[in-house]
């Protein structure tokens, strides 16, 4: 009886994993952001599995995503302007990765305070619609916003916001931007599994969480490129970033109590 609900339990909390991360994919087809943070959000709020290994599973799903859209577009394309973001970046992925391993072996609660505070800023600064600079930034801008991103993407391997409010902000063609996204994305994916993986931080539940998610954000990603949005951009954008702040706010104060 024990080894029946314990199995039962097992494939609730797989299935529940599955149903996020579809739930997440599908916005993130849609909308063009937030797979991770709202992956993670729903995960955070719920407690449903170890955050460091959701946050390494959602580094596959990321990777897989990131290449899948440089392959098709032949977008691997490295531009001189990107160089100061992709360097601050893989310095900010190299620290984000080791504050991860630290907060989760001795304050677990600060960790997810943490996240829930970042999904909520993040949240906040998606929804606004900035209007497009007159003159691209300068590197140091550049290199700025890639360091935060870093931090972020080493951290909780959500590398977009601060990148996504940058690049939408340069007078630049969509389609620059989309791929210059990808391009920043995809190297991020494979610096921070280069990190975590030949250190022991890639754990067999990680693997295990990532495998079952890959097949899920294929058939969804197929589902909805097939399909017009049921909703208009904009309030479809509004809805994602409400479920981010509400995700955010819950595994907040989730947090905060437990560290009371």
């Amino acid at each position: 009886m024990s080894f029946s609900m314990e199995l039962g339990a097992h494939v609730a909390t797989h299935a529940t994993f599955l149903a996020f991360v579809a739930a997440a994919v599908y916005a993130q087809a849609l909308t063009g952001f937030a797979l991770v943070l709202i992956l993670l959000g729903l995960i955070g709020a719920t407690n449903l599995v170890p955050l460091p290994d959701a946050v390494n599973a959602s580094t596959i799903i990321a990777f897989c995503t990131s290449w899948t859209f440089l392959y098709r577009r032949r977008a691997l394309r490295i531009e001189r302007v990107l160089v100061p973001t992709l360097v601050a970046s893989a310095a900010g992925i190299a620290i984000g990765a080791l504050l991860l391993t630290w907060l989760a072996g001795t304050a677990y609660e600060v960790l997810r305070l943490l996240l829930g505070a970042s999904i909520v800023a993040c949240a906040l600064s998606l929804w606004r619609t900035a209007e497009p600079l007159p003159s691209l930034s300068s590197p140091a801008m550049y290199a700025l916003t890639g360091g935060v991103s870093g931090l972020m993407a080493g951290m909780f391997s959500a590398p977009g916001p601060p990148l996504v409010y940058l690049l939408y902000r340069q007078p630049k063609p969509l389609a620059w931007i989309q791929q210059s996204l990808m391009v920043i994305f995809g190297l991020g994916t494979v610096l921070r599994l280069l990190i975590v993986v030949p250190s022991g931080q890639f754990s067999l539940l990680s693997l295990q969480l990532a495998v079952e998610a890959v097949p899920v954000v294929f058939i969804v990603i197929s589902y909805a490129a097939r399909r017009a949005p049921p909703l208009s951009p904009r309030l479809l954008k509004a809805l994602v970033c409400a479920l981010l702040v509400g995700t955010g706010v819950s595994m907040g104060i989730g947090a905060f109590a437990a560290m009371r």
